[in-house]
């Protein structure tokens, strides 16, 4: 039987930010940007769902004067991204 694959995760943005955070410690909304090719409206957007689920962190902060958004993964949101690995993986298994 095929599992469940997680529907915030499932949006192709959001995996992407996901897949990102998960290489790293933590990371600029302009990088983020800059890497998925999003759009800032668009990106902002995805970022709110995934901080609303609990699986990132939003701290917004100023560097030399100008607004900085720095996003990190939690725990939450790391368990989920692993889970939703492990469910699409379920996927592209050989059925006996």
């Amino acid at each position: 039987m095929f599992k469940e694959l997680n529907p915030i995760l499932h949006s192709q943005l959001r995996l992407a930010i996901m897949s990102i955070l998960i290489s790293v410690e933590e990371a600029e909304f302009n990088y983020l940007k800059e890497k998925t090719g999003a759009t800032a409206g668009n990106l902002s957007v995805q970022v709110d769902k995934l901080k609303k689920a609990g699986y990132i962190t939003v701290t917004k902060t100023y560097k030399n004067n100008y607004p900085l958004t720095i996003c990190a993964k939690t725990r939450k949101g790391i368990d989920a991204f692993e889970e939703y690995v492990m469910a699409l993986k379920s996927y592209l298994q050989k059925p006996n």
